[in-house]
């Protein structure tokens, strides 16, 4: 009876979140389902297991959530971002319209503009290049995806995405594990996806193919719509319902000055996690004032979050006169952190309730028991979970709250690098996690004004395809030569 609840809770979990439910309600039902057939204490799980579990989530990435979304509404509304995407797009032309895009996109989120933010001022751009240079719309929404949600939130080394910060306090790494397995899994995903895309534009042109009609449905339309909204929020870190309440600025900035946080971001999430921190005398913490934890616990949060404060500080001392009203495009930005986090750390606490029923022990000896070793299994594990949940942030901290504490042991007794199980596991998490019913996958047709029918199977190809090619390069290097 035990694990017929939990697979009835997830279904429910699953398919009600698919229709637009909200998770914040269906996350706690869910799990009380998993509870009661289990014949556990329903109230207890609750309040001491769901809520426990969710709060813990909160209270060790909320600043993340909150700095990230901030970043990004700056950025936004100081005409940065849309700055960048023009510069990138104007110097590459129309000829490499592809690549274009994909740069564009992975240049911005790479230094820190949450994804929904870059989907929204991307998608207007890479439709007038696409119908200028005759490319299928079709094609949009794996071009901006390939560039936004791939590489650059779980292959690159030293990215902000909350994806590369999750896996940080469970094995006492920083954003930059596994960097040169990072940087060779960042160059799979890129080649292939570039392959498969340019290939469809080839195929597209020898058919006549144009670029088709209908326009963008627009973000404001998109973030308007409380079904694609609830959706968004469990796989984004930035809640559309605010992209439209502040203003931009008139003008955008030059070159330098709309990149400049960027590379804050980079080069202060760099010095931290190398030069600061490592000389840093943090034994206070472990005091129970400081909740009796360790500097490899928080350091990685520490630096993103430095990095992300470094790169606001720069953008207000930059554009912030330029913003026709900073008060507003603030309070929207740390609005837009409330709602994700939340949702994940829901989904967070389902997970919690799910891993402390009896019948869970069965799942587990089943994942660790996986042929291939324990870094196929953890791959296995975060894609299985984000999949379920259409989130790879939720899918992450789920399969790391329940089996973490197991993989570092393994890790130990087998000589593995934590770092490796770091870079495994957020590459495992960013691939099936993008299947039909995924809050970016829907946001992202929804505003480029196209079907999962005329484009899923690009982006199946661009950004599942390619990180699960990805993936395994990663886990049979570790493998044979270790992490590096």
């Amino acid at each position: 009876m035990g694990m017929l609840g939990i697979l009835a809770g997830l279904g429910l979990l699953v398919w009600l979140a698919f229709r637009g439910w909200s998770v914040l309600l269906l996350a706690p039902i869910a799990a009380l389902v998993a509870a009661a057939f289990a014949g556990e204490p329903l109230l207890a799980h609750w309040t001491q297991t769901f809520m426990i579990s969710a709060a813990a989530f909160v209270a060790q990435f909320f600043p993340l959530f909150l700095l990230g979304a901030l970043f990004g509404k700056l950025m936004e509304d100081s005409g940065a971002v849309a700055a960048i995407a023009r510069w990138m797009t104007v110097r590459l032309g129309e000829r490499r319209a592809m690549i274009a895009v994909v740069l564009a996109g992975a240049a911005v989120t790479y230094g820190g503009v949450s994804l929904f933010v870059a989907i929204f001022v991307l998608t207007p751009m890479a439709q007038a290049l696409f119908q200028s240079s005759g490319i299928p719309r079709r094609l949009m929404p794996a071009a901006i995806a390939l560039g936004t949600s791939t590489f650059t939130m779980s292959a690159l080394p030293g990215t902000p995405a909350i994806q590369n910060a999750i896996p940080m306090p469970f094995f006492g790494t920083t954003p930059f594990a596994a960097p040169g397995l990072g940087i060779i899994a960042a160059a799979v995903m890129l080649s292939i996806g570039l392959w498969w895309l340019m290939r469809a534009e080839a195929k597209a042109r020898a058919r006549g193919e144009g670029f088709g009609g209908a326009g963008e449905r627009g973000a404001d339309e998109a973030a308007d719509d409380p079904i694609l909204r609830e959706r968004a929020t469990t796989a984004l870190s930035f809640d559309p319902a605010e992209t439209h309440r502040s203003s931009h600025a008139l003008a955008e900035p030059g070159l330098l000055p709309a990149a400049l946080p960027l590379l804050v971001v980079v080069g202060v999430n760099l010095i931290m996690s190398f030069l600061v921190l490592p000389r840093f005398d943090a034994g206070f913490l472990a005091e129970e004032r400081w909740g009796g934890t360790s500097l490899a616990a928080v350091a990685g949060v520490w630096s993103v979050a430095v990095a992300l404060l470094a790169a606001i500080l720069t953008i207000l001392a930059l554009a912030g006169r330029r913003i026709p009203s900073l008060r507003a495009t603030m309070d929207a930005g740390a609005n837009a952190a409330v709602l994700p986090i939340f949702a994940v750390a829901s989904l967070v606490g389902f997970g919690a309730v799910v891993a402390a029923m009896p019948a869970f022990a069965g799942v587990r000896e089943w994942v660790l028991g996986i042929g291939g070793g324990p870094l196929v299994s953890l791959a296995v594990a975060t894609n299985v979970l984000a999949a379920l949940t259409g989130s790879a942030s939720g899918g992450l901290t789920i399969a790391l709250d329940a089996l973490g504490p197991t993989y570092m042991q393994i890790a130990a007794q087998q000589g593995i690098d934590p770092g490796l199980m770091h870079r495994v596991a957020v590459i495992g998490a960013g691939t099936l996690d993008s299947l039909p019913h995924n809050g970016a996958v829907v946001t992202l047709l929804g505003v480029c004004g196209c079907t999962h029918r005329e484009s899923y199977l690009d982006i199946v190809m661009a950004c599942i395809v390619s990180a699960l090619a990805a993936l395994v390069v990663v886990i049979m290097l570790g493998s044979l030569v270790g992490s590096f």
